[in-house]
C-alpha cells in the first residue's frame, strides 16, 4: 500500500501555518469543524474569502477535510500527525496532576496494584483509558506442593519468593500413590528454590538427563507436569491492565458512540494492543498511534501515546499510556504520560 505523506511544515506558508493551528486547536477543543467565519472572527486580518481560499489548499494538501459541503474544516489524521509532530506546543502537568498520579503511585503493596492504581489517576486526568502493560518479571520459586484432589487430579501450589502463592490443576500418571505427590514436592523445593521458572526448566533438564535423581517414573512425571504447567501458562498471562473504560463512552456524542464501540472491542484484544504497547518499548520518546496508521484502529479511528517506563537496572520493563479518540487534547495528555512513565520508573528504581 502507497503511503502519502502530509507536505512538511516548511513547505506551508505563514499564513497557512497559523490558519492550520487554529482549526486543529478549535477542532480539538469543541471536537465540531472550524468555519471561515469563526477563523475570521479570530483577529486574523483576512476576509473570509481569503480563508476560505486558505482552506481549500489545506484540503488539497490532505491536511484538512470538510465533513459535509457547508461545514468548516476538520484535520485528517495525515493533518493531526504535522500538527504533533511539528507545531504542537505541550503543557507541563499542573501541580494537582503531579501530585494525584504521584499518591498512586506510592500506595504500597505489589507492585501492579501500584501499576494499576497510577494507570487509573491518568485516566481520569486524561479523560481517556489508561493502559500499562505490566512489567515482565519472571517468578522465583520459593516452594512446589502437590495437593491430592482425587485418583486422577492434584492441585499444584507454587510460592514464589515474594509470597505470591498461585494454584494449577493438574491431571495425575494413573496409579500414583500419595508418597509421589509428597517426594515431588519436596525434590522440586530443594532442587528449583530461587530460581526463575525458565532456569528451573533448564535445572530439571539437566538433573533428569543426568540420571542424578532418585525420584520415581511417577514423581518424575510430577515434576515435569507441574513446572510445565506454570511456564506454559506464564506465557498465555495477559500483561496488559486497562482502565478508565467508561470515560470514552461518558465523553461520546451519539453520533460518536459507534466509533467507541469498535475502540471498546479493540480493548477486548488485550494481546493486540499489549503487541502494539509492546512496539513503543524501544528508545526513551513518547510514541503516537493516530488513528489508521496502525491497522487495530482502522475502524474506531483512535490514538494511542505511550511512552516505556525502566526498572533498577535501567531496562525497559512495561509500558504506560492512554487510548482515546482521534480528538484527543494531545498538548496536554502527551506531557501527563511523560511524567507518568517517568513517576513508575522511581517507583520501580
Amino acid at each position: 500500500m502507497r503511503v502519502t505523506r502530509s507536505p512538511p511544515i516548511a513547505e506551508l506558508t505563514d499564513r497557512a501555518r497559523d490558519i492550520f493551528r487554529r482549526v486543529v486547536d478549535g477542532y480539538l477543543e469543541s471536537g465540531q469543524p472550524v468555519g471561515s467565519r469563526t477563523l475570521a472572527q479570530a483577529g486574523l486580518n483576512l476576509s473570509p474569502a481569503s480563508i476560505r481560499g486558505v482552506l481549500a489548499q489545506l484540503e488539497l494538501a490532505g491536511l484538512l477535510t470538510a465533513p459535509h459541503t457547508s461545514a468548516g474544516r476538520m484535520p485528517t489524521e495525515r493533518g493531526l500527525r504535522l500538527f504533533v509532530d511539528g507545531m504542537m506546543q505541550a503543557h507541563a502537568p499542573t501541580d494537582d496532576e503531579r501530585k494525584q498520579i504521584e499518591a498512586r503511585a506510592g500506595t504500597g503493596g505489589p507492585v501492579e496494584e501500584a501499576l494499576a492504581a497510577t494507570t487509573a489517576a491518568l485516566s481520569g486526568l486524561s479523560a481517556c483509558a489508561g493502559l500499562v502493560m505490566v512489567p515482565k518479571r519472571e517468578a522465583v520459586l520459593r516452594s512446589i506442593g502437590f495437593v491430592p484432589l482425587g485418583p486422577v487430579q492434584a492441585l499444584a501450589v507454587l510460592v514464589g519468593e515474594d509470597g505470591a502463592v498461585e494454584n494449577r490443576v493438574i491431571d495425575l500418571p494413573p496409579g500414583v500413590a500419595p508418597g509421589a505427590l509428597v517426594e515431588a514436592g519436596n525434590y522440586m523445593t530443594a532442587t528449583l528454590a530461587g530460581l526463575t521458572l525458565a532456569e528451573a526448566r533448564a535445572r530439571l533438564e539437566r538433573e533428569l538427563s543426568a540420571g542424578r535423581s532418585a525420584l520415581d517414573a511417577a514423581a518424575r512425571t510430577l515434576v515435569e507436569r507441574g513446572l510445565a504447567i506454570w511456564s506454559e501458562d506464564g506465557a498465555r498471562r495477559p500483561v496488559l491492565i486497562v482502565r478508565g473504560h467508561g470515560r470514552l463512552l461518558d465523553d461520546a456524542d451519539a453520533a460518536d458512540l459507534e466509533r467507541v464501540r469498535a475502540l471498546l472491542d479493540d480493548l477486548d484484544g488485550k494481546q493486540e494492543v499489549a503487541a502494539l504497547l509492546d512496539s513503543a518499548r524501544a528508545g526513551d520518546a513518547t510514541r503516537i498511534f493516530i488513528g489508521a496508521e496502525n491497522k487495530l484502529f482502522t475502524l474506531s479511528g483512535s490514538s494511542v501515546i505511550a511512552k516505556p517506563f525502566r526498572g533498577r537496572d535501567g531496562n525497559v520493563v512495561g509500558v504506560v499510556g492512554v487510548i482515546g479518540p482521534t480528538r484527543l487534547n494531545y498538548a496536554r495528555v502527551v506531557p501527563m504520560v511523560d511524567f507518568t512513565a517517568a513517576t513508575l520508573t522511581r517507583l520501580l528504581g
